[in-house]
């Protein structure tokens, strides 16, 4: 396993050294301007500089801790991820029990299905004039935002997962005679399962691309807002440096769920624990 991982890691870093290695020799060779386009070091430099705290360590002032987390990066990502985790819970909270009683209840599904195929395809962002006239400015048009991002993905996959229970589960329960109650909890909702999962992995991608978005438009602070703010000065290394940071947050939050629901649905693979 750990020679297959490591095969697998090598494969998959041939590409982006190759890239890499093509865009610091365009640089080098002056093939393109810095101002539009620095090269890989100058975006790395930035980056650590982006990392490290602004200002030198006093030990009469703070911890050693709180100093060493004190830079920019740290203190923006903390802040998307705080913007993230409150509206993608708020979204997937309203999301999951909305799905699971209209893929349960046709009655339910025939009055709230067109309503919601209207509003499906309206992306987030069409929002924002109403988030900030409704909350002002702040976190709570973000979290508005990214709640409404996180909501869809997963309203949509619990829906399709419900209803798509495999037909001999649900015949094998009622000839055992089981009530509704028991057929929603111990079939409906274990088969649906996979389901709802990957609609939780999608809507918390997309609510991490929503919080990028908001973030230059309602608040002061956080990866999208510092991006913005590079522009303004023209400081496209630390914009390419930002860039990076939120594809390897994305990155890691990606691993993460695709891990958890490896591992909870070892079940559905016949794996044993």
């Amino acid at each position: 396993m750990a020679k297959l991982n490591l095969r697998q890691l090598a494969a998959g870093s041939v590409v982006p050294v190759l890239v890499i290695a093509l865009w610091q020799a365009s640089a080098s060779l002056e093939w393109i301007n810095p101002q539009v386009l620095p090269s890989p070091w100058a975006v790395v430099t930035k980056w650590v500089e982006y990392l490290l705290p602004l200002q030198p360590y006093d030990p009469a002032a703070t911890s050693w801790l709180a100093w060493a987390f004190s830079g920019e990066l740290i203190g923006d990502t903390i802040s998307s991820m705080y913007r993230v985790l409150v509206g993608f819970a708020v979204g997937a909270g309203l999301a999951l029990p909305f799905g699971l009683v209209m893929g349960s209840s046709k009655r339910m599904y025939d009055w709230l299905n067109p309503l919601l195929q209207v509003l499906r395809p309206i992306p987030p962002i069409a929002y924002i004039p109403l988030a900030i006239l409704w909350f002002g400015l702040g976190n709570a048009p973000a979290v508005f935002l990214i709640a409404l991002g996180a909501f869809f993905p997963v309203l949509m996959n619990t829906i399709a997962g419900v209803r798509q229970v495999d037909g001999i589960y649900v015949r094998a329960a009622r000839n055992l005679g089981v009530s509704q109650r028991t057929m929603f909890v111990r079939v409906m909702l274990p088969a649906a399962v996979p389901y709802i999962l990957s609609g939780v992995r999608i809507g918390i991608g997309t609510a991490f691309i929503v919080v990028i978005v908001s973030e230059m438009i309602a608040v002061n602070n956080g990866l999208g807002f510092r991006i913005l703010e590079a522009r303004e000065y023209f400081w496209s290394d630390k914009i390419i440096a930002g860039m990076i940071s939120i594809g390897l947050l994305g990155l890691a939050i990606d691993i993460g769920m695709n891990k958890l629901n490896n591992h909870l649905l070892r079940w559905h693979r016949g794996l044993e624990n």
